[in-house]
Parts: structure tokens; sequence; C-alpha cells
């Protein structure tokens, strides 16, 4: 088992090995002279790709919530639709798939067993599957017609980090792939992303600085039982991701929801009681995420009428936020689709010290095992 070093726990030390994690998964896959992505390991033919009518995405847990955002990657960098499922939930609706489509399966081990499953249902019916998984040779990479191997390194703590920004980084990758093999993206839009890609590690490590004023954060809050985490587009699954590692590591009640959704049901819980943590960054070279973004900003005001306490991730140079919330935690700007990757780094490290201050077993919480392998 590797040595946590300096580090107390695996789950702070895989945080922190994001950067590489990053660099390592990105870095073989692209070449900025030819501006092209090169993934020799997807065994389909550029004419089988090109022909694609749609994508189908299955995942589980953290691995779905990678998925999530990938959805968002594939229509617009590819132009093709994408389904995301539940990998449990998968062979009991009788899904739709066949010749023509090709099926992402992600799972960080390679041998969770509802993923596995489902990757055997889509093959029946006659989809194409590509794999994503953190394991060489893993089950789920055997089977496929294609693997993309994450090359975070080993993760240790039951609470995926590391295995889930190199997911989304794969993602992205893959995406890029398409969009070049389709000719959806001419040569300089691809330098562009590359160079977008490259910086990213670096950008991720200015983004770690935040650890302390997530764990002075977390001081404060550590007594709270509920959360609510909100998120637009291809920011929601990232609420659902700090949602899900809150439950994980810190045993507290939190749940992730599209920001728009609060009107239709959970509003009623928004009082002085339910701190809200809210995903408003902004791509300020997208009109889109601008238009997000003063949604965002519209939301926060009714929830500070509510008496709310706001915890705001946001992007440097955001004042008009910083103002609003009760504790605003900065990134730097990003292009809108690689936000997630650098958002979800903060909210790890809050539901880190979360379980730190309670006292608890960070690496191996409760009742979880790092590979469900019983479906």
């Amino acid at each position: 088992m590797p040595d946590k070093g300096a580090f107390p726990h695996y789950m702070l030390k895989e945080i922190f090995e994001q950067p590489l994690g990053l660099r390592d998964t990105i870095g073989p896959r692209v070449s900025l002279e030819d501006a092209a992505i090169v993934l020799d390991d997807v065994r389909i033919s550029a004419e089988e790709l090109r022909a694609l009518r749609r994508v189908n995405i299955v995942a589980s847990g953290t691995s779905r919530h990678a998925g999530m955002a990938g959805q968002y990657m594939f229509q617009e960098l590819a132009d093709v639709p994408v389904d995301v499922d539940y990998a449990s939930e998968f062979e009991y609706r009788n899904p739709q798939i066949g010749p023509g489509e090709l099926t992402i399966v992600i799972t960080q081990s390679g041998e969770t067993a509802d993923t596995t499953a489902a990757q055997r249902e889509a093959k029946i019916k006659g989809s194409r599957t590509v794999a994503i998984s953190n394991v060489i040779d893993s089950t789920i990479a055997r089977e496929a017609d294609g693997v993309l191997y994450t090359h975070a390194g080993p993760e240790i703590s039951i609470a995926s980090t590391k295995a889930f920004t190199a997911q989304m980084a794969v993602l992205f990758v893959f995406a890029l792939y398409l969009g070049q093999v389709r000719g959806r993206l001419k040569r300089e839009q691809r330098r562009k992303w590359i160079e977008e890609l490259l910086e990213l590690p670096n950008t991720l490590e200015t983004v770690l600085r935040c650890s302390s004023d997530c764990e002075t954060l977390a001081e404060r809050l550590h007594a709270v039982q509920d959360f609510l985490f909100l998120g637009r587009a291809i920011h929601y699954p990232i609420a659902m991701d700090g949602a899900l590692k809150l439950k994980e590591v810190s045993y507290v009640h939190a749940e992730g929801y599209p920001t728009g959704e609060t009107k239709h049901g959970p509003n009623a819980l928004i009082d002085e009681n339910l701190p809200v943590v809210i995903i408003a960054t902004r791509d300020a070279n997208d009109p889109g995420s601008l238009l997000r973004h003063q949604k965002s900003v519209a939301n926060i005001k009714g929830f500070k009428q509510q008496h709310a306490l706001v915890i705001a991730i946001i992007s440097e140079g955001d004042e008009e936020i910083r103002h609003l919330a009760d504790h605003a935690i900065s990134i730097p700007q990003a292009p809108e689709l690689l936000l997630p990757i650098l958002e979800i780094v903060p909210l790890q490290l809050f539901a880190y010290y979360m379980a730190v201050r309670k006292g608890l077993d960070v690496d191996r919480p409760r009742n979880l095992v790092k590979s469900v392998m019983v479906e």
C-alpha cells in the first residue's frame, strides 16, 4: 500500500495528487504541435464514430457524476446526443440501445458489479462499448471494444477524489477526439482546447491553496447536520458530488439539486438552519455562462431573504457574489466545460475537514467499500 507521506490521511493526500493525476491522464493523449487528440486504445474505426447516432454513459456514484458532466462535453464538442444512466438501474428499464451507438462505462476499479452488468447488456443489444477505468486490465477494460485508462495512481481512500477529476478529464479528451473525428472542431479550436487542457493541472494547484479556507469553514459548520448543494447545467453534477462526499465521510445529510429546481420544492426547507452551498462560477467568454451567473445572483438574493447561510464557489474577481454570500471560495477563471474539474476541489476539502473535525475515520467510512462487487 502506498505511504501517506506527510499527510494524515490518504484522502487528503489524494486530493493534493490531483494535478499530477491530470498531467498523467491528459499529457500522453494530446499533441499541441499537431493540434490533435490521439487515442490509440479506442479500437473503433473513424467511420463508425462519424456515424454514431447516440452516446450512452453508464456508471454509479461519483463515476456517474463524471458521466453527467461528460454529457455536456460530448454534446457541445462532438454534437452527438448523450444519455446518462445509473448502472444499477440500467437493466431494469429495457434500454433502447443498439447498433450505431456507443456506450461508455465508467468505474474507478473496473470491477463494479452493476456497471459490468450494464456493459454486457449494452453489448448484447449491439452497442459498441468503451470503458473508463483507473485499473489496468480490469474486467470492464478487458470486455470493452476500447479502453481509456485514467492515470490517477492508486486511490486508497474509499471516497473518490483524484479518480473523479481524472475521469472528467479523460471524458473531455474523448469528447474532443469525437469532435475531431466527426469534423466538428477546426484545427485552431482543437489547439485552443489542448492549450487549456495542458494548463489545467497548474490551475488546479492554485485551487488547492483554498485548503485552509475550507478547514476554517468546516470548523465553523461542523455541528450542522443538513446541507443543500446547488449548481446549474454542467455544474449540477459537481453539486451532486459535493453532497455525496459530505455524506460519505462526515455522515452529514446533504442533497445535490439543480439550482433552478429549488422553487419546485426544496425552497420550503431553506432557512437559517440549512446552509446552501451554491456553485456560481462564470466563464467571461461564454454568454450562456454569464446568463446562468445572473440567475444564480438572483437565487442567492432570494436565499438571503429566507435567512439562509450561503456558501458560494465563485470565479476570481466576482465581487458581486462575494458581497452577497456569507462565505465565498474563489477559483481561477476557466472555460465553462473545464470549470467542474476545478470546482469540486474545495468541496472535497470541505468534506474532508468536516470529517476530521468530527473525529471520524476519513479513509474508511462505515458501511462503504472501495469496489462494489455485489449488485
